[in-house]
């Protein structure tokens, strides 16, 4: 099983992707806030890499049931019904409702990794759950960082670094490009306290500024669910158990 990590989706094309099994990872915030409208009721997420689609995606789904959600800069676009803060994302919000969704790292970062086999998404919030399921499924896989702004970012090192040292933890099959060993010892490293890191990296520290010192606390949070979001057909819903257990079955094992 070699797994390999992209620092930042600047570093690749679509077509790295291709075939592949990717899990892309958005700590601050996209990733986590995805990861929380679906543990609260959200029926879909629909990724998009630009507001003017987002715009465009919406307007052809049903009005009342559609939220057209996210940000630009860590603020919510003017029009919008929520920004990218996890902590709006209640049932109370979200319940039963379909999202359109832009940000300005992760969603573009999502459908970069469109031609995919399969694309999952993972935060500190499922990162067990999904290394679980990376192990039943035997295969290589990618982990891409969606960064910020197209370069390196410290806490998507760090969750893509903790999900490696998971998967080898439980594999002894376990194969890392150079840029996974880097992952891991900068884990190793700035990983003990999530939520000490996140104020030291650059962009926690744009959040704070911003306003939004509480869902740095909230992101930290670790294995609170087992939730696993699943992007295929252009949409991000959560893995089923049923759909799990298909794949892993359909699968021979591969070193």
């Amino acid at each position: 099983m070699k797994i390999n990590v992209v620092l930042s989706p600047s570093n690749v094309d679509e077509l790295h992707f291709s075939g592949k099994t990717t899990v892309v990872i958005d700590v601050l915030r996209a990733s986590t806030t995805i990861v929380t409208a679906l543990m609260n009721g959200a029926k879909e997420i629909v990724p998009v890499g630009s507001v003017e689609f987002a715009m465009k995606a919406s307007s052809n789904m049903f009005g009342g049931q559609t939220l057209i959600c996210g940000e630009r800069n860590a603020k919510k676009i003017d029009g919008f019904n929520l920004g990218n803060s996890p902590l709006e994302y209640t049932n109370d919000a979200i319940g039963g409702k379909s999202i359109v969704f832009f940000t300005t790292n992760g969603t573009k970062a999502i459908v970069k990794a469109k031609y995919s086999n399969e694309v999952l998404l993972a935060s500190f919030l499922n990162l067990s759950a999904v290394v679980k399921y990376l192990l039943e499924l035997k295969k290589p896989f990618e982990i891409l960082c969606a960064g910020n702004n197209n370069n390196f970012c410290l806490e998507d090192t760090v969750c893509a670094g903790k999900l490696i040292s998971e998967t080898a933890s439980l594999s002894q099959n376990v194969e890392l490009s150079d840029s996974g060993l880097a992952a891991v010892s900068i884990a190793k490293t700035f990983g003990k306290n999530l939520k000490k890191m996140f104020s030291e990296s650059e962009h926690g520290n744009f959040l704070i500024g911003n306003g939004f010192e509480e869902d740095l606390k909230y992101c930290a949070k670790l294995n609170i669910t087992e939730l696993i979001p699943v992007f295929a057909s252009s949409v991000i819903k959560t893995l089923s158990r049923q759909s799990q257990e298909q794949q892993v079955s359909g699968l021979s094992t591969i070193s």
